[in-house]
C-alpha cells in the first residue's frame, strides 16, 4: 500500500468525552508507515476555554503520538445559520490543510463533516471516507428535535443521498444500517466502492488498569459491600429512556432490597434525583453522579448488572451504544432492549444478558431473573470479557478494520488510475 495522509474531521470538541474515547484512540491505531493522521475539531466556546498555550501543549502532544491537530470555532447559534457557516469556514480550512500537509484522504466523521469534506474534494481532489456514525436525520426527528418530514429533515435526507452518492468508501457502525443503506451488498457496494462495519470499541488497556484494584475494596471504598449493584452509563432524555430505565430500578430494589443504583451521566443529576424519589427510592440506595472517561471502568468494576434501555425506533438501527462494549468488557451482563443495532443477535447468540420485548413490571422481573441464573456462573464474567475482545476490541477489531478499509480503497485508487 503507498502511504497516505489522511484528514479526520469531527464535528466535536477534543476535550469532548465522545473524542477523547473514540476519535483519538481509533486514530492512534490508524496511524502507521502507511497512514499519516490530521485531525480537525471544532471547539466549544474556542477563545474561553483554550489559550495559546494550552493549543500549543495539546498540538505537541498529539504531534508526538503522530496526529496533527487543527481546529476551529464551533458556532452553536442560531442553529442552522451558525452550522451553515462552519461548514463553509471547514471546507475552506480542509482545503488548507490538504495543500498543506499533503492529505489525499477526507475522512468524514458523520453528515456535516461530510458536506465540508465533500466541497473541499470537489475543490481540490482526493478521497472521501463518509464514516456514517448514525442515521443523522432521523436521530433528529426521533429525538424530537424536528418534525417528521419538515423542511430541515427534508433537506439533509438530500445531503445524506448527495454524500453516498460522491464518497469513495463507507463506515457503518451495525450490519442493520449497513443492510438497510447498502441493500444485498456486504464488503462492497454495487459500484465497487469498500465498505466496513466497525461498532464502537473500547480499550482494553482503560479496563486492565481498573482490574489491579480488587473489586472488594472497589464496594468498600464506595460502601456498596453486601450490595446488588446496577449501574447505568450515559445520557438521560431524547431517545434514553428517562421512565423506563427508572421504572426498571423500581421494580429491581422491590424485588430485592439490598439493590444499590449507581447512575453515571453527563445529564443534569437534579432531574434523576427527583424522579428516582418520587418512585420511592430511598437516597441512601442510589447514587446519580458524572465522572471522568477515565473513572468509568472503576465504578464498573464496582457492580453487579448494567442496564440500557433506548428507544426502539427507527434511527437506532444504525446504533452501537459504546456502554455496552464498556460494560461486557467491565465483565457485566447487560438488560437492554430489543430494537437497538446489532444488540438483539448480540444478546441472544452470545448470551451475555436479558433482552427486553416490552416495558412492563412482569418484563423488568423476568430480565432481572434471567440475569441472577447468569450470575451463577463463576466464569460470567470472564466469557463476556471474551465476547467483548471479539467483537469491540479497539485492537483487534477497530485497528483491524480501518486499516484494511485505508488499504482496500488506495488499491481501488490505484487500480482505477491504472485503467484510466
Amino acid at each position: 500500500m503507498k502511504p497516505v495522509r489522511t484528514l479526520y474531521v469531527c464535528y466535536f470538541g477534543l476535550r469532548e468525552p465522545l473524542v477523547q474515547t473514540q476519535v483519538l484512540p481509533y486514530l492512534r491505531q490508524l496511524q502507521s508507515e502507511n497512514v499519516r493522521v490530521s485531525l480537525l475539531t471544532f471547539e466549544p466556546r474556542l477563545r474561553e476555554t483554550w489559550t495559546a498555550d494550552d493549543i500549543a501543549k495539546q498540538r505537541a502532544a498529539l504531534n508526538a503520538e503522530g496526529i496533527s491537530w487543527h481546529c476551529l470555532k464551533y458556532h452553536k447559534w442560531p442553529s442552522l445559520p451558525a452550522t451553515i457557516y462552519d461548514m463553509a469556514v471547514g471546507a475552506l480550512a480542509i482545503r488548507r490543510v490538504m495543500r498543506r500537509e499533503g492529505v489525499s484522504i477526507l475522512h468524514a466523521r458523520n453528515h456535516i463533516p461530510g458536506v465540508m469534506s465533500a466541497i473541499a474534494k470537489r475543490l481540490t481532489g482526493g478521497h472521501l471516507v463518509f464514516d456514517i456514525r448514525g442515521f443523522m436525520p432521523e436521530e433528529y426527528t426521533d429525538a424530537g428535535v424536528w418534525p417528521e418530514n419538515g423542511y430541515l429533515y427534508r433537506g439533509l435526507k438530500r445531503v445524506e443521498r448527495y454524500l453516498l452518492r460522491v464518497s469513495d468508501a463507507f463506515v457503518l457502525l451495525t450490519e442493520k444500517a449497513r443492510d438497510i443503506v447498502f441493500p444485498g451488498c456486504s464488503d462492497t457496494d454495487k459500484l465497487g466502492r469498500p465498505i466496513e462495519v466497525i461498532p464502537c470499541c473500547v480499550d482494553f488497556e482503560r479496563f486492565e488498569t481498573a482490574e489491579q484494584t480488587s473489586r472488594e475494596s472497589l464496594r468498600a471504598e464506595l460502601n456498596l459491600t453486601g450490595r446488588r449493584v446496577i449501574v447505568y452509563v450515559g445520557s438521560f432524555g431524547g431517545w434514553y429512556m428517562t421512565d423506563e430505565m427508572t421504572d426498571f430500578l423500581v421494580v429491581a430494589h422491590s424485588r430485592d432490597p439490598a439493590t444499590f443504583s449507581m447512575i453515571l451521566t453527563q445529564s443534569p443529576r437534579q432531574m434523576v434525583i427527583d424522579r428516582m424519589s418520587t418512585l420511592g427510592i430511598e437516597q441512601e440506595n442510589f447514587l446519580v453522579t458524572q465522572v471522568t472517561p477515565g473513572e468509568v471502568p472503576r465504578y464498573l468494576k464496582a457492580a453487579d448488572i448494567a442496564i440500557s434501555f433506548i428507544k426502539p425506533c427507527y434511527s437506532k438501527q444504525s446504533s452501537s451504544p459504546t456502554k455496552i462494549a464498556e460494560y461486557l468488557a467491565s465483565g457485566l451482563p447487560v438488560v437492554c432492549n430489543a430494537g437497538v443495532g446489532d444488540l438483539d443477535k448480540l444478546i441472544e447468540e452470545d448470551h451475555v444478558g436479558a433482552l427486553l420485548r416490552e416495558f412492563t413490571p412482569q418484563a423488568y422481573l423476568k430480565a432481572l431473573g434471567e440475569i441472577e441464573i447468569m450470575r451463577g456462573d463463576k466464569t460470567l464474567a470472564d466469557r463476556l470479557r471474551g465476547v467483548a475482545r471479539r467483537e469491540f476490541d479497539l485492537v483487534d477489531v477497530g485497528r483491524t478494520r480501518y486499516r484494511r478499509l485505508y488499504e482496500r480503497l488506495v488499491n481501488r485508487v490505484q487500480a482505477l488510475s491504472a485503467a484510466a
